[in-house]
């Protein structure tokens, strides 16, 4: 991570970052289960602005979960995503044993945690057709099942 770059929580008007929100999941009223219980860090710049946001939940039995990682197109590739990733680790190691993330079964997503040291768990079957109301294409390929992946931390 660039050295003027910083991460900080929110705790107020997380709404205010749905256009990144978005990035990672496309449907708002999915975003509003899960936004204001999680806690929300964000990647900014020297100036503020915003480039990269990571909304984590409890999800009890020492399960942290990461229910929303996005970046700004313009800063794919560049290891912001597993920046955030790092961040949270450090941050919630000692009150959490495990990492989890719930994905779809994406050539896109699913690399990209393995890369982060991320296994597959679990895969919840049908979980975006049943949950969204319109299909979910991610690299050309309609999302169906929710793959679970997770880390110790």
């Amino acid at each position: 991570m660039n050295t003027k770059t910083k991460i900080r929580e929110v705790t107020e008007n997380k709404k205010a970052f749905l256009d990144l929100l978005l990035l990672a999941d496309e449907q708002e009223d999915m975003i509003d289960r899960y936004l204001k219980r999680g806690r929300m860090f964000v990647l900014e710049d020297e100036s503020g602005k915003v480039f990269g946001e990571c909304v984590v939940t409890d999800e009890g039995g020492g399960v942290l979960e990461i229910k929303n990682i996005a970046t700004s197109p313009e800063v794919h590739g560049k290891g912001y995503g597993r920046t955030l990733i790092q961040y949270v680790e450090n941050a919630f190691s000692g009150k959490f044993s495990v990492l989890q993330v719930g994905t779809g079964d994406s050539p896109l997503t699913v690399p990209f945690y393995e890369k982060c040291g991320f296994t597959r768990y679990h895969v919840e079957k049908d979980f975006f057709t049943k949950n969204y109301d319109h299909p979910i294409i991610e690299a050309g390929v309609q999302l169906v099942d929710m793959v679970y992946l997770r880390k110790k931390i």
